[in-house]
């Protein structure tokens, strides 16, 4: 903060020396927050299931070098404690979860079990501990009662999520806020949630998400099928969204005042719909890719979603860095480099340092 009261944005030399611990952390957002953290100086803990695949971003950076990797599930709430107490972070990033839509209508009671109860035990962690000091729950932009309007929703709108990903994750902020109410309010930890819009970039190879599916199929060499090409979405790039995560967990640290429920997303122009970004991606990808639309027989989801980002922006003195074109353009730079089998960690890292030195 200057001297006239302007937030002038991240710091990454904050994190130096600081004992972090990320759940998740195998996980694509957490494999990139690990190697931000790591470029830092943190001490890195990371607590999380063991990734589910040998093609997966935390496998391929060969992170295992970089943080102390604990393989644990977070619904162990013994296991959990037991790592809390021997690490004594002084910041914790909660990003473990069952993080897909679809997926949540076929295995509904493991996704609340994970990123209900999940929540809960990492709250009692950090209610039990003596050494955090700045804690932040990453949920998502699907928290609030989707009434499909044209404008951005709010931190002061109403939570209700309504498949059983985006419901659990309204009860995560339920749970992260009665904690607060009950046994943070008069202590010295600062407690955040996050509503991150969708998040892309290179390294995610997860099923039924858009960018995952386009790579599948350019690496194919067959047409992209899109589910549903009109639906809005916040698109934006996974160091948009770090960013503002460790930005609010480092004002946070020494500014309790600042602690609070942030929207985390792109501006107006920037919300496309499933169709534009499909053809932006066949746009910068090239070799003649394309796409088609499928009959959608799935289960429900949002149509049209976008987030009003003017807490963070006004708090923090925060705005998006990368448009929808500069963060399909990095995307697509990550999959040629993997595909090329050339060198992913100087990928990623010429990204980080383009992103935080803007």
């Amino acid at each position: 903060m200057d001297k006239m009261g302007i937030r002038k944005g991240l710091d990454l030399t904050f994190f130096k020396d600081k004992k972090v611990l990320i759940t998740g952390h195998t996980g694509f957002k957490g494999t990139w927050m690990c190697e931000v953290l790591s470029n830092s100086g943190a001490k890195i803990t990371g607590y999380s299931l063991a990734p589910d695949s040998d093609l997966s971003l935390y496998r391929i950076c060969d992170m295992d070098k970089k943080v102390n990797s604990v393989i644990g599930d977070i619904s162990d709430l013994n296991k959990l404690m037991d790592v809390f107490e021997s690490v004594r972070p002084e910041i914790v990033i909660h990003m473990a979860a069952q993080p897909i839509v679809r997926e949540s209508y076929k295995n509904p009671v493991y996704t609340y079990q994970t990123n209900v109860m999940g929540t809960v035990n990492v709250c009692e962690a950090v209610r039990l501990s003596s050494s955090v000091k700045s804690f932040l729950n990453v949920t998502t932009d699907k928290v609030y009662k989707n009434n499909e309007w044209e404008w951005g929703y709010r931190e002061t709108d109403v939570l209700s999520g309504f498949d059983p990903y985006s419901n659990s994750k309204s009860c995560s902020e339920l749970v992260t806020q009665s904690y607060i109410n009950s046994f943070f309010y008069d202590r010295e930890i600062s407690v955040s949630t996050a509503r991150a819009g969708n998040v892309i970039g290179g390294g995610d190879f997860a099923a039924d998400r858009i960018i995952p599916d386009c790579v599948r199929a350019a690496l194919d060499n067959k047409k992209i099928v899109v589910r549903n090409p009109y639906s809005i979405r916040p698109y934006q790039h996974v160091l948009e969204s770090l960013y503002a995560y460790l930005l609010i967990l480092s004002e946070q640290y020494n500014h309790k005042k600042l602690s609070g429920s942030y929207n985390v997303g792109p501006d107006e122009n920037d919300c496309i719909t499933t169709g534009e970004i499909v053809s932006l991606f066949c746009q910068k990808w090239k070799e003649d890719l394309e796409w088609t639309t499928s009959i959608n027989e799935g289960p429900h989801e949002a149509n049209f979603l976008k987030l009003d980002c003017s807490r963070m922006k006004k708090t923090f003195n925060w705005h998006p860095r990368w448009s929808i074109d500069k963060t399909v353009e990095k995307t697509v730079e990550w999959y040629k480099v993997f595909r090329d089998k050339g060198n992913i960690e100087e990928c990623m890292n010429k990204q980080i340092h383009e992103f935080f030195t803007i």
